[in-house]
Order: structure tokens, then sequence, then C-alpha cells
């Protein structure tokens, strides 16, 4: 992972702010550099940080090219070329298939049709599968191409400033004032007109929508005919259905490629620790747990990140109705669940250690770092970017206490993994939001297939570059098994009722269930519950969805009526 930073001026080389620079480091302390070239008369600098954690060396960025003089800034993680995993370092990969593009015979004429050059640049990033966002100057062109993955799992911003300067980089600054705006990623941006600004509008750049190949379009990942939202017969979905064993196929598959050979920091060879979950204690984030402990060595450990909020208005009205103080964190709902779940995962994976830290935020803490959390989320800037920030931000940070064995002693304690798993995805592509629910009582599969189709098409423009500021602050990098590309094109081929049981008949009470028999589980994600069920999480397997910001409770801290749209003050 990386931060990454492109400054264009017209006439001197813009220097990164220091807030800017900073910044860029945290997310990559291993590395940083810049590189700063000239083009006719204008200026371009490139700056690049680096946190290691492909290959068994670090691979210094940014990336040149002596012949061509290319430049590649690459913040991502490339799991797979033309569909084959990607061994060793990705990012010189990247840029050899980038290189290879605008090296062509016909790139070399001296009329060169750009138009074939953009499209090169296009259907060489199109082969390449995993989160990324990327700065590649072809040289020989004049042309920076930039952009961020179908799904938009990386950070990217551009501002334009009014004297024609451009920045594109990972995190905004407020040294330079004007719009910081969020790069769509809904295809590839090219600017081929270096030297060409058009007036105020400074440098204009070029949209280039993903190509549509076998009439699907790499942004959306789903063929639309497999949603048959008309079925003649509905299977009932149980312990024994395929879609139950495969999904545990599938998702051992994208978990392999993100938690296998996970190097140790070039500073640190000692780590036990290389792999950190955020841990609610929820379906989602459990799941990977157990599936990651089948797949790691058994003397790698594993920190399981859970944070838990001081909220004065809770803890007014709790301590209000039990006439006495209550503690802040341990009531808290997502501190029950991870307990819970914890205490699961302890007796399934005996052999394993599995580190569950408390991370108690007090809300001191969280006022003295709201400054912060604000910057980092620029241009989000509602209550509701706020509150989710803040429990990622200090989840991320994975600082708290452990507990020394059966004794009530607490340890302070800081995880030094580098590699954070999450869940989130699951609930847009199995069903597990209210408003899922919602959609099938007032129109059946149609009407859920409709919104699970609406959940898909947008998740690109959902809130992943925000997360992805907050959470590598602290030189941590997320990953989202659950947004892998095979793994999506695997779940949405599914039909609708394989996903869910909205409609289906229930399972037997346990109360009375016999080994032969299919639990009463929620019909939210049941294929996800069933799994659970099946691996002996059977706790797990009944847990609700429940939003980040009140499982932590970091929503509605103040006494009042603040809405989650509502601006930052």
């Amino acid at each position: 992972m990386c931060g990454i930073l492109l400054s264009y001026s017209r006439e001197n080389e813009i220097a990164p702010a220091t807030d800017l620079l900073s910044c860029l480091q945290r997310r990559g302390p291993d590395h940083t550099r810049t590189v700063s070239v000239n083009h006719s008369s204008e200026s371009l600098s490139f700056t690049s940080s680096v946190l290691s954690l492909r290959g068994q060396s670090l691979v210094r960025q940014p990336l040149e090219d002596p012949l061509s003089g290319s430049i590649l800034c690459w913040n991502g993680e490339g799991w797979r070329l033309d569909d084959k995993i990607i061994d060793g370092n990705d990012t010189e990969a990247v840029f050899d298939v980038l290189l290879k593009a605008t090296a062509s015979d016909v790139s070399l004429l001296a009329e060169v049709d750009q138009d074939q050059v953009d499209e090169a640049i296009v259907n060489a990033l199109h082969r390449i599968t995993g989160p990324y966002a990327f700065v590649f100057y072809a040289a020989r062109h004049g042309k920076i191409f930039y952009g961020r993955d179908p799904l938009g799992r990386r950070s990217l911003l551009r501002r334009q400033g009014q004297d024609g300067s451009l920045m594109i980089s990972s995190v905004s600054s407020i040294s330079f004032p004007g719009t910081w705006n969020e790069v769509e990623a809904n295809g590839i941006y090219v600017i081929s007109a270096l030297g060409k600004v058009n007036g105020d509008l400074g440098l204009v750049a070029k949209h280039i929508k993903w190509p549509i190949v076998n009439g699907n379009s790499k942004i959306l990942v789903f063929p639309k005919n497999v949603l048959n939202p008309h079925p003649s017969e509905v299977s009932r979905l149980t312990l024994t259905t395929p879609a139950v064993d495969a999904l545990l196929v599938h998702l051992r598959e994208s978990l392999l490629v993100r938690i296998g050979n996970i190097p140790t920091p070039p500073s640190n060879t000692t780590v036990c620790a290389r792999v950190a979950i955020l841990f609610s204690g929820g379906l989602d984030c459990t799941l990977l747990a157990r599936i990651a402990h089948d797949l790691l060595p058994e003397e790698q450990e594993v920190d399981l990140l859970n944070v838990a909020f001081e909220n004065p208005r809770v803890l007014k009205a709790a301590n209000a109705a039990n006439n006495s103080s209550v503690d802040p964190y341990s009531h808290c709902p997502d501190r029950l669940t991870g307990s819970t779940s914890y205490a699961e995962l302890q007796r399934i994976c005996p052999g394993r250690k599995w580190r569950f830290i408390s991370i108690d935020i007090p809300y001191s803490e969280t006022t003295t770092h709201r400054p912060q959390i604000i910057s980092l989320i620029h241009p989000h800037h509602t209550e509701m970017d706020l509150s989710i920030a803040c429990a990622l931000y200090f989840a991320a940070r994975g600082s708290g206490t452990v507990r020394c064995g059966s004794s009530s002693a607490c340890l302070p304690y800081t995880t030094p993994a580098r590699v954070l798993l999450s869940g989130l995805g699951a609930d847009e592509i199995f069903a597990g939001y209210t408003r899922h629910a919602t959609a099938f009582a007032r129109k059946g599969y149609q009407g859920l297939t409709n919104e699970l189709e609406l959940d898909y098409s947008r998740l690109g423009k959902r809130n992943l570059g925000r997360d992805d500021r907050v959470i590598s602050h602290w030189a941590r990098e997320v990953r989202y098994p659950y947004l892998d590309e095979g793994f999506l094109c695997w779940a949405l081929s599914l039909p609708t009722w394989e996903k869910c049981g909205f409609g289906q008949p229930p399972g037997t009470s346990t109360a009375s269930l016999t080994l032969n028999d299919d639990p009463v589980l929620e019909p939210s994600k049941l294929l996800l519950r069933l799994l659970s069920w099946k691996l002996d999480m059977k706790s797990v397997a009944g847990e609700r969805k429940r939003a980040i910001q009140f499982g932590a409770r970091t929503a509605k801290m103040e006494v009042g009526r603040t809405k989650g749209t509502e601006m930052l003050s």
C-alpha cells in the first residue's frame, strides 16, 4: 500500500505541503521519494510513500523507466493478472504491463493514433483484479493516466487550482485551498494536452469508461440475466444446499491471496501477528476469522480489534435508568457480541492464539482527534461520515488492552499487524440490510432483486475511499474478501433465493433440533448463517446486523436531534 501524489504546475515546481507529506508518510512509513520532471515548460512532481506488503524486498516508488522516462505511482494490490495470481511484487508487474501498452509498434510511429494509446492502457488495467488507485505518466506521449479500481477500494482525490495547477493525491491538504473531489471509480482518466490549458478550467481530463467484455462492463461485475426474479419454484435454502459448500470454497480462495505470504515489516522481523480483523463479533467478520484459521500457520497469532466508545448521551440515559454509574464500554453492543464470538472462536479453534483487543475510547479522546478525522474524511462531511470514520480510525490504530490469561489483569497492547480484514460487502451481496427485507415484503423477489441490483451497481460509489484514508493513516491496509472480483462473480451468479431466506419456510427451533435438521435462522444473509452453523459457530449464525456507528456507539454522542445527513459544523 502507498500514498501517492501528482503535482502539476505551469510554472514552478509545487513542493508537497508539510501536512500533506506527513499524511502520505503515515500511510507508507517504509519509504518516501519524490521524482520531478519537466514537460515542455511545465513542472510535474510525483511522490510516493510505501508500506511494503508484497514480495520479499522493499520496492521503492515512484517507479521510473530509464528508456522511456515513464513513471508510475501505484497504491494498490494487484492480486491477479489475466486471472493468474501475481507472485512477488505487484507494482513491478503492473508497471511492466503499462510500459508494454505504451511501447507497442503502433505507439512508436511518427503519427500516433492517440486513441489507440489510451485504449491500450485501459485494456492493460482491465486485465488486473484487485484494489488500486494510480497515476501513470506515459512520457513518450505526454499523457497522464489516473484512476481507481471499479469498486473504488482505494482513495484518490483531485484538486484543480485557479492558477491552472493540478493535484491528484491519496489525501487532501488544507494548505492548498480549493475544492478536492473524489475521483470517480467509473473508468480511467487521461490528460492528453499537457501544455494546453483550457482557460480557468485548467487541465481537462478525458474520461474513458471500462470496456465491455462478453456483454459485461467491468464496473458492473454481475451478468443481469442470472437475477431471474420470477422462479417457478424456489428451493428452500438448507445446510445441504450446494451453495453453502461453494461459499466456503470461494471465500477460502479470496482470503488466501489476501493473508497468505504477508511479509514481516522491514524494521521488525519478529512480528507474531501479521493479520488483524476489524472485529465487532458479527456474522461477516467472525466467519472470515474462522476461515482464516484454516489458512494461516497455527503458530501465527490473529488480533481481533474491538472498539467501544464512551457516548455521553447513552451513558447519561443508562446512569439515570440504573441510579448508578455504568461502565461505558462493557455494555457497548459490539463489545458484548465481540466477547461472545471471541469465546466461540476459542472453543472451536483451540490451537490458535486469538488476541481480543479491547479498544476503549473516552469521549475526551474522541474530541481531541475529531479535527484530524474530519481532515482525513474530506471531502465527505456529514455527521454519519464522522461517526463511521471515528470507529474505523480508532479500531485501525489498534491500541487497547488485552487480558492476561485467566486473570482479570489487563495490559496495554498495540497490534503489529499491517493487514486488516473487513467484512464489508457481505450485506450488499447477500441481502443483509433492513431495506432488503422491506423490499421483499413489498414486492417479493422482484423488489428484492431490484434492491440488490441497485446495491451492486453503486459499490464503486460507496465510501471506500473515505475509509481507506482513515484506516491507512495508521500504516495499515484494509482488505475486503467479500469484494474480491472472483468471489463477486460467483456470488452474483447465484439466484436471489440462494443468498437469503426471505419467503422460505423456517427451519427447526433450537430446542428440538437434531443433527439432520436445519436451524431457525434469520432470513437475511441466510447462506452465510448456514455456513457459520456448519462450521459450529451457532451463536455467530444468529447474530443480527448492526451498523458500526451504533454497535461501537459513535453515533449521536451529544444530546439532541442530530441527523446523520447533517453537515459537519
